[in-house]
């Protein structure tokens, strides 16, 4: 009988979170999985072990100063080469001999290797939102006309995509769908009021009562800009109207999300909240593969709690929404701005509710134009930037924050 061929990966972000626990599924599967490549932006240190557990032919640095650095450090009869930037990105996910790409890079620094992935006709599965939000037609566009297939990794699109119908292309069917039913935990700040919030640090956003995650995304879902992201997220992978996207904040964690069928039926995933149990399922599919992660006990689990999201403590849930029913390049800018607002929050620039206060001005001042191309989509990101960062630079001139709305 033959031995099936062992496939091919390449992790991008392999230093963060979702990285990190896409080796630990892989490393479980030594027969059905080899590592082509490597990528993080300047984590020598995490990249340097990584590279010596798993021998990936390249590491990717985006950061030149951290990819000489690993070069010097690594052993000299090391198997790994070492590339740089964007380049070196775009080759490690169009080899022909890479079956599947992890695009785990946060932010919208991942869009343009995740397009390549796309384009290439690659297995991605795909943990960066933001491509989507900022380039979803391009993206959706690459999928279908190379024939890739796409897997989403976030756990509540992953819940999604375990209740929705599929094709042998992983291409969700809505057909007789009539609602999705995204979950959000409510962060750490679901019971906390607008005042408290004013007064929030970096640390409390930071500390999810549930999911162990980088500090940008903590932060995006103490504001709910996480689910506002997903839900434009869920829109362009399952071809859904807004309007029949829901959120539903869930404290527990364990329903990752819901599909309501026509018929009155509801189907649901459920899991210990651990990313690996996506992770695996995307490295796996059509099987299933052991994660690591332990089974659900209902009985301790003992209650599930439902309630709606407040949009008034939690405006960027309602900006994200808008600014996908503004179609054009308003996903971008409101990534953009929202990018930028919680470096600055985290830098101890701006409170926590003047995050969507930065979104919304800055959606107000940028043109909002068809994203026609990557170029198109990366100028409108630039500009937002730069607007918001205006706005930063006024606030602190004049000794203040920014004016609440």
């Amino acid at each position: 009988m033959a031995v099936a061929k062992r496939r091919v990966v390449s992790v991008l972000g392999s230093t963060g979170s979702i990285g990190t626990s896409t080796l630990d599924v892989i490393a479980r599967h030594p027969d059905r999985f080899e590592v082509y490549a490597l990528a993080a932006h300047s984590s020598v240190d995490a990249m340097l072990a990584q590279c010596l557990a798993f021998s990936p032919r390249y590491a990717v640095m985006m950061d030149e100063a951290a990819a000489t650095l690993l070069q010097k450090r690594l052993p000299a009869d090391a198997v790994t080469e070492v590339l740089q930037g964007e380049s070196g990105l775009e080759d490690v996910v169009t080899a022909p001999q890479v079956d599947v790409v992890m695009a785990a890079i946060v932010g919208a620094a991942g869009l343009p290797s995740t397009l390549a992935a796309a384009s290439a006709g690659k297995t991605l599965l795909l943990a960066n939102k933001e491509s989507l939000v900022m380039g979803g037609h391009l993206l959706m566009q690459a999928v279908r006309e190379s024939g890739a297939c796409l897997l989403p990794i976030d756990s509540e699109h992953n819940a999604i995509f375990q209740c929705m119908p599929v094709d042998g292309r992983a291409t969700p069917s809505g057909k007789g769908v009539s609602k999705v039913l995204l979950t959000a935990s409510g962060g750490p700040f679901r019971q906390w009021s607008h005042a408290q919030m004013i007064a929030a640090t970096p640390d409390q956003a930071c500390a999810h009562p549930n999911w162990s995650m980088g500090r940008k995304i903590s932060v995006d879902s103490a504001s709910l800009m996480n689910k506002g992201l997903e839900l434009i997220e869920a829109c362009w992978i399952f071809d859904l109207a807004p309007a029949s996207v829901d959120v539903v904040v869930h404290p527990q964690s364990i329903i990752h999300s819901l599909v309501q069928y026509l018929d009155g039926s509801v189907l649901a995933q459920l899991g210990n909240p651990d990313m690996r149990t996506a992770i695996a399922y995307g490295l796996g599919w059509p099987e299933r593969l052991e994660s690591g992660v332990p089974p659900l006990d209902l009985v301790a689990t003992a209650r599930l709690d439902f309630e709606a999201p407040d949009e008034y403590r939690f405006p960027c849930l309602r900006l994200a929404r808008e600014s996908f029913a503004a179609g054009g390049t308003a996903m971008a800018v409101c990534n953009a701005a929202n990018e930028v607002a919680v470096a600055a929050f985290l830098d101890n620039g701006i409170r926590f509710t003047d995050i969507p206060v930065v979104i919304e001005r800055t959606l107000e001042q940028v043109d909002n134009v068809e994203p026609t191309s990557l170029s198109v989509v990366e100028n409108a990101d630039a500009q937002a930037r730069q607007v918001a960062a205006g706005f930063l630079v006024d606030f602190r001139q004049t000794g203040g924050r920014v004016k609440q709305v």
